[in-house]
């Protein structure tokens, strides 16, 4: 089976991206969050600002296809265990994370998620962004590797009665990883995850992505 590629098919696997010491790293920053928790939203990560920036063992991934200027945006650490053996299904990321609500055209609806103002950017904002996930613990097939339909990321928004029959024509793919290796999205792909048949830990560090300023006063919540 050929690789994936970001550009045609909205998904790429970066094998053994960070070495151990990085991995050591991430994971002594993150230590002293809540344990069990499925998905836990970040507010900031300043710790690791070297790492996420542009030129950085992680940000770098992200700039190879947005530039220079590309900025992380949003956090999120998953961690799928036996206690916490959830199942997702299939659906597009459609809400970005912003510091202050600011009424703006073409954004909304507005929600709060863990005291984080999110809202509903504009389709070609988030048809520009990138999603990077960190592996922290290895996925087989067993352990709930995150599924995705390649190329749906070129759909556009996509109903919620149209999600079966698309998935269904774009085929799914899982994506196995190694401990290290990150996954590069385009952040609208469909993606879903099943609960796990062989639960063990899964520690994700999922980061947003875009080179993207906001209109008027509105600003990314950013994470560093």
């Amino acid at each position: 089976m050929m690789p994936l590629a970001l550009a045609t098919d909205g998904a790429q696997l970066i094998p053994a991206a960070l070495d151990p010491t990085a991995l050591a790293t991430i994971e002594s920053l993150l230590a002293d969050l809540p344990p069990g928790q499925p998905g836990l939203r970040l507010a900031s990560l300043p710790a690791l600002a070297s790492m996420l920036r542009a030129t950085g063992a992680i940000g770098r991934h992200a700039a190879a296809h947005q530039g220079t200027t590309t900025k992380a945006v949003r956090a999120i650490l998953f961690d799928k265990s036996p206690a916490t053996n959830w199942a997702l299904g299939w659906h597009q990321d459609r809400t970005i994370a912003v510091r202050t609500r600011i009424d703006t055209p073409g954004f909304g609806p507005w929600t709060l998620k863990s005291g984080i103002q999110h809202v509903a950017p504009p389709q070609s904002l988030l048809d520009r962004m990138l999603t990077l996930r960190i592996h922290l613990d290895p996925v087989d097939a067993d352990n709930a590797p995150l599924l995705i339909a390649p190329g749906s990321h070129r759909l556009g928004r996509i109903s919620e009665s149209a999600v079966a029959a698309l998935v269904a024509r774009c085929g799914t793919h899982a994506c196995l990883a190694d401990r290290g290796d990150i996954w590069l999205y385009a952040t609208p792909i469909l993606h879903a995850s099943d609960a796990a048949s062989n639960p063990r830990h899964r520690h994700v560090l999922q980061i947003d992505y875009s080179a993207d300023d906001l209109p008027g006063e509105l600003n990314w919540l950013g994470i560093i």
